[in-house]
């Protein structure tokens, strides 16, 4: 269960996530969401016989994995981590033209002729940098329809799907205008200061068909874990 991979975590939910469902990770520079989509999804499979796939867009898998052996994270042996450098360097001068949304469902496909029913957990990082590469090679109108097609493929592969999104540090998501009402659920990362002490927390803003706090909580990082704290109330 999700809501047991992360101490403190079913404090918040009250019921858990189930497949098929998008659900997008947003936050500010500097609020972990990519540490923290990975160390989900990796407690989750460390204790089940399932696979899952994480796919970052701007860090190579040399990157992230530094990222995540920096703080001391385990890396799962049940998860596959892929980025798009290999594909950039066969396209050569043609990069503008590289069709990421597609080659990512390729890859899904790929996998999921392998592990069938196993597969049940994917990650994409991040929508913001898909956005940044598509911007004027698409049209808005376009990159939507793209968007709606991808987030349907997903859910029709029966998976739970992560897709990490940057914020300003005010919390405004750069999005396109439609990610809210087409994803299941939207989880917080942000950052708050409170009597001088800038603090991390975690509020689940949307998830459908699960019963959740809707509270910021205070999430703090312990040996090499996430911790969620309780909830924080304003002076």
């Amino acid at each position: 269960m999700f809501k047991d991979t992360v101490e403190g975590l079913g404090e918040i939910f009250i019921t858990d996530i189930a497949p098929p469902m998008i659900v997008i990770v947003r936050g500010p520079p500097g609020s972990m969401k990519t540490t923290f989509v990975h160390m989900l999804m990796s407690k989750y499979l460390s204790k089940r016989d399932e696979f899952g796939l994480y796919t970052t867009l701007e860090e190579s898998v040399r990157s992230h994995l530094r990222t995540i052996k920096s703080i001391g994270m385990e890396i799962s042996l049940n998860m596959q981590i892929s980025d798009f450098s290999e594909l950039r360097k066969s396209q050569g001068d043609n990069i503008d033209k590289i069709d990421y949304l597609g080659f990512t469902e390729d890859l899904i496909k790929h996998f999921k002729g392998i592990y069938k029913e196993k597969f049940t957990v994917f990650a994409f990082d991040s929508l913001g940098a898909l956005y940044s590469l598509m911007r004027g090679v698409e049209s808005p109108q376009v990159v939507r329809k793209k968007i709606y097609h991808f987030f349907e493929m997903l859910r029709d592969q029966g998976l739970v799907a992560f897709v990490v999104m940057e914020s300003s540090l005010e919390g405004e998501s750069k999005l396109l205008g439609d990610e809210g009402f087409l994803c299941d659920g939207v989880i917080m990362l942000g950052l708050k200061r409170k009597q001088g002490k800038l603090i991390r927390y975690l509020q689940v803003e949307k998830m459908r068909a699960v019963r959740h706090s809707m509270e910021m909580h205070a999430l703090e990082i312990r040996n090499a874990d996430f911790v969620v704290l309780g909830p924080i109330y304003e002076d």
